[in-house]
């Protein structure tokens, strides 16, 4: 059911600075910040050969990237993406396997421009799952 990892987000306390460390140091290709007002987030991509990093930033005091933040101040591994090719199949399957999707279970528009859902961590080894639409 899950194809490719689309990517990995990393929550970040300074975006401008991990932005400029993927950028500089690294030597990178990274994209200019973009808000999310309905995801409560600023991302940045870092494009990689084979995948990408999605540097995340609360935007506004209800952000969950905030409340991340308060529990690991340095910033840390938030989620993995991996793409999926029908995210409505996807999750009506998960959910008859017993999965919990977070939220209302509706999809909504990502920072890709495309539906995605969120899985609980708890079912998943611990990690904080994202599916986007392919």
């Amino acid at each position: 059911m899950i194809g490719r990892l689309n990517h990995v987000a990393i929550a970040v306390p300074d975006l401008a600075a991990a932005r400029a460390l993927y950028c500089g140091m690294m030597g990178a290709e990274v994209s200019d910040a973009k808000d999310l007002p309905e995801h409560g987030v600023t991302t940045v991509f870092v494009t990689l050969p084979n995948t990408r990093i999605e540097l995340l930033h609360p935007l506004g005091d209800k952000s969950p990237i905030q409340a991340f933040l308060n529990k690991y101040p340095a910033g840390g591994v938030h989620h993995l993406c991996y793409e999926v090719e029908d995210i409505t199949e996807a999750r009506d399957r998960l959910v008859v396997e017993g999965a919990r999707i977070l939220g209302d279970g509706v999809p909504r528009i990502g920072a890709h421009g495309k539906p995605v859902l969120f899985l609980h961590p708890k079912d998943f080894c611990g990690t904080l799952i994202e599916l986007e639409q392919a």
